[in-house]
């Protein structure tokens, strides 16, 4: 084969990928409709893909989108012209409008789709929209301003990812006031890149740190067993909320001088938890402490909201005779506890703390609590 056929062989395998885009988001679409709640029916797809349920939600959203309101675009997706990413710079930008307003959208981009990258397709559709609705569109400038929020999204080797959705010259005079800093620092500081800079000035700005000092004050969990601690072993320690983090970032959040401790007591053999001391400034209560620890996130797969977040949860509600115990806790976030109330969701746990859930469509999704420790090999004698 010539190069010029594999770059066509990448094209049409694109396409094909496309094709099967656009029946997923039909039966996407027909899961809606036949199943039970909205909400139902999200969390039993996102069990079933072992996605986030916002996620899972997202990709509904469009797939309604799409097979109802903008027909013009959904058919290039079937014909394989352009695949779902494309696709969703023209749903998520017409989401908020109407579905006449979305329609005509939907018609004016037919003809523009087709060779155009993602970001020049949402680029057209913008000024379409302010084209077709311009009273539409400052109304919903100023919503958009209303919703400002930030977000934390966890990254790779022991980074993350702080976002903020801020009004837009907000946010351009904090990246010039951030830039300003970090090249007045880079003339006497040539350790650091000025990237680096930038965002180092930005975290000591959010955690107000003074006088040259760096420690940590925000409330944040790591797990890690006693011989990584002290230096023995050097097993990954696990941060609440993100997962493992190597043992040297596990020590030095540790002896941060504003670091508090919880003393966990683990099964060697199997890394289970087994109890939860009482030195606490504020003590929960035991079990309650028990459960959040055990199962550090909400216990959904899927979901990763850290435990200290969520509810604790009956598994066998307490009106029909669960037992507050720990084979009948579990750590729920907000949302997954209200599916757990939709008709057709069952949860069971066993004495050990796994859970299975079996949904509406009768797939079951096993979670057993996740270990503290890998099991320890018993030394040679």
């Amino acid at each position: 084969m010539t190069y010029s056929t594999h770059i066509a062989a990448i094209g049409n395998i694109r396409a094909a990928i496309a094709r099967l885009q656009a029946d997923e988001v039909t039966e996407m679409a027909r899961a809606i409709e036949t199943g039970g709640s909205r909400r139902s029916v999200t969390a039993d797809i996102a069990l079933e893909l072992a996605v986030s349920q916002y996620h899972a939600g997202a990709d509904i959203t469009r797939a309604v989108a799409l097979t109802t309101r903008l027909p013009c675009t959904f058919a290039a997706l079937k014909r394989g012209a352009i695949d779902l990413y494309k696709a969703s710079k023209v749903v998520d930008p017409t989401l908020i409008l109407s579905d006449d307003l979305a329609n005509r959208v939907d018609e004016v981009m037919a003809t523009r789709l087709a060779g155009k990258d993602p970001s020049s397709i949402r680029a057209a559709v913008n000024r379409v929209i302010q084209k077709l609705d311009p009273d539409g569109y400052q109304d919903r400038a100023r919503a958009r301003r209303r919703d400002r929020h930030i977000a934390l999204i966890h990254q790779d080797d022991t980074m993350a990812t702080l976002t903020a959705d801020l009004p837009v010259e907000q946010a351009s005079a904090i990246y010039t006031s951030l830039d300003r800093a970090a090249r007045a620092l880079r003339r006497t500081d040539t350790t650091r890149t000025l990237e680096q800079l930038r965002a180092d000035v930005f975290a000591d700005r959010l955690l107000a740190a003074r006088d040259g000092d760096p420690s940590l004050k925000a409330d944040i969990h790591v797990y890690v067993d006693l011989l990584t601690l002290i230096g023995l072993n050097d097993d990954p320690a696990e941060l609440a909320g993100y997962g493992a983090i190597p043992a040297w970032l596990a020590r030095q959040i540790a002896t941060e001088p504003n670091s508090t401790w919880n003393r966990l007591i683990t099964d060697p053999d199997t890394g289970q938890l087994l109890s939860v001391g009482r030195d606490k400034y504020r003590p929960p209560t035991d079990l309650d402490a028990f459960i959040r620890v055990r199962d550090r996130e909400c216990r959904t797969n899927g979901c990763h909201r850290p435990a200290h977040h969520c509810d604790t949860d009956h598994s066998i509600p307490w009106a029909s005779d669960g037992e507050t115990s720990h084979t009948n806790l579990t750590g729920q976030c907000r949302n997954h506890n209200l599916v757990k109330e939709e008709p057709d969701w069952t949860y069971t746990t066993t004495p050990n703390g796994t859970l299975t859930i079996t949904t509406p469509s009768r797939r079951t999704h096993t979670s057993p609590p996740p270990a503290l420790h890998e099991p320890r090999t018993p030394a040679p004698f």
